[in-house]
């Protein structure tokens, strides 16, 4: 993530602390590219492991969780091309980050704040991505369910 820098001159010796609001501005900063990461990462996971699992499984005999394993292995890849394109949309949605100091940076309270936003981030961006299991049949065969549509 993009490096948080200012040079704020004061006494020597002499560190403020981060207000309230700076420290729910550093969370916002934090958290949005994370929404993306997370959603970005079970979506991609759950469409190529499901298509793996559909494809690769039945002909290749490997397991569910094997399909899943690969399915994983082909989202974190994608993750990694698309770290610059989730770090700008988040820049435009005005993650701006608050004007701090190297050392308040470094404060337990703000360390605390940005990986709080991070942690926030990828679970609500990871509940997200899971919106392809909406669409995907898990019962089984279609043939077991249309049994069960008759009268």
């Amino acid at each position: 993530l993009k490096e948080l820098k200012k040079v704020v001159i004061t006494k020597p010796g002499e560190v403020l602390k981060p207000t309230l609001q700076e420290l729910k501005q550093l969370a916002y900063h934090n958290s949005l590219p994370f929404i993306g990461f997370g959603f970005l990462d079970n979506f991609i996971m759950i469409m190529a492991g499901e298509y793996i699992d559909i494809t690769l499984g039945a002909k290749l005999g490997i397991s569910t969780m094997a399909a899943a394993a690969f399915g994983n292995t082909i989202s974190d890849m994608m993750g990694v091309g698309s770290a610059w394109y989730v770090e700008s949309w988040a820049d435009r949605l005005g993650a701006h980050p608050p004007d701090l100091t190297p050392d308040q940076l470094e404060m337990p309270g703000s360390r605390i704040s940005a990986n709080l936003g991070r942690c926030l981030g990828v679970a609500f961006g990871c509940l997200l991505g899971m919106f392809p299991l909406l669409f995907i049949n898990t019962s089984g065969s279609e043939e077991a369910e249309k049994e069960q549509e008759k009268p």
